[in-house]
């Protein structure tokens, strides 16, 4: 009775959260016009608790959806961009010397932007990595270390960071044991014609549209131990340790084309963020547990940035991308058959 009672209440907040959730998204796209599924991925990485890379040339509106999901998500929310010169201390804070009235000095700490429920940290691969890896050691302990204390950092806290693609002249890619730290990798596109007719007239009229807070800081903490809370079935869960390990190319499940174009493989890490995310994109889809079609739909943008090709498979032309589909409808459909 205690365990019928138990997800009978597990029940009724799943479906509260998901009414919210539909309010939150109907906010958010008053101001993001035609980025339904990049909005999707930010949500549900901020409800899974971690952190979203934004991949999208300039202009794009990468720097729109982090301030509209601060408002909508009821966070405060700071933006540093990232620059060379940038050091570790313009990020974490740092303490300095004071003189009081009577004489006395003293050191004082003075916090970084890194003290933000919400951060955006853009363009993140043109700072040097000692200043790459300040954040991410940040991101990862949710903590910072200066001048020898511990600081804990806001509660939520997540950073969506945005990178250009494209020109890479005096920037510093990010290193692979950093790029998995992100949960998700969200490629921003170019909006088709109609959308971006709906953008520009939109943006250049007489008044924007505003949006409100539909969230707050505890309610999108409660919403994180709801998903974490969601049942996942034996299929769902066996279908993601599946497709990680096929990712592998020592893996004896791994295909032959990854065995011949992978150079490395994704690590545990991806599966977590599968068990996360599917949670997460249930939620959103108004569904009580996640199916198999969510592991599929997931697939891209959790392993694309945890695996890589081989030097001689990116000579010839192959794309991840395309592997990484392949290996998920190759995993999907056996899944399916058994």
């Amino acid at each position: 009775m205690a365990g019928d009672h138990g997800a009978d209440e597990l029940l009724n907040e799943i479906e509260a959260l998901g009414a919210k959730l539909t309010g939150a998204r109907t906010a958010i796209a008053t101001r993001i016009i035609g980025q339904d599924r990049v909005v999707e991925l930010a949500l549900a990485a901020m409800l899974s608790g971690g952190h979203a890379l934004l991949m999208g040339l300039p202009g794009l509106g990468k720097t729109r959806l982090v301030e509209t999901l601060a408002t909508v998500m009821g966070l405060s929310g700071n933006r540093i961009q990232f620059t060379p010169d940038l050091m570790p201390s313009d990020i974490l804070g740092s303490e300095v010397l004071e003189t009081a009235a009577d004489g006395g000095r003293a050191f004082r700490y003075i916090e970084g932007p890194i003290f933000a429920q919400l951060l955006m940290a853009d363009e993140i691969n043109r700072a040097s990595p000692r200043t790459q890896s300040a954040l991410l050691q940040a991101m990862q302990e949710r903590e910072v270390t200066v001048a020898g204390q511990t600081r804990m950092l806001p509660a939520p806290f997540h950073v969506l960071a945005t990178q250009n693609p494209i020109e890479q002249e005096g920037t510093y890619p990010l290193p692979e044991a950093q790029l998995d730290r992100f949960l998700v990798k969200i490629d921003v596109a170019y909006p088709d014609r109609d959308t971006e007719r709906e953008i520009v007239l939109a943006t250049t009229g007489g008044a924007e549209a505003e949006a409100h807070a539909v969230f707050d800081a505890e309610a999108l903490i409660a919403a994180q131990a709801v998903v974490r809370r969601m049942p996942v079935g034996e299929t769902v869960v066996d279908l993601i340790l599946d497709l990680v390990r096929a990712c592998r190319p020592d893996d004896p499940a791994a295909s032959e084309q990854v065995q011949a174009h992978v150079a490395w493989g994704p690590g545990p890490r991806a599966a977590q963020a599968l068990i996360l995310l599917v949670r997460a994109q249930a939620l959103l889809d108004g569904r009580l547990a996640p199916d198999v079609s969510d592991v599929a739909r997931l697939a891209q943008p959790v392993l694309a940035h945890r695996m890589a090709l081989s030097f001689a498979a990116r000579a010839e032309g192959v794309v991840l991308e395309q592997v990484i589909a392949e290996t998920a409808e190759r995993i999907t459909r056996v899944a399916q058959a058994a």
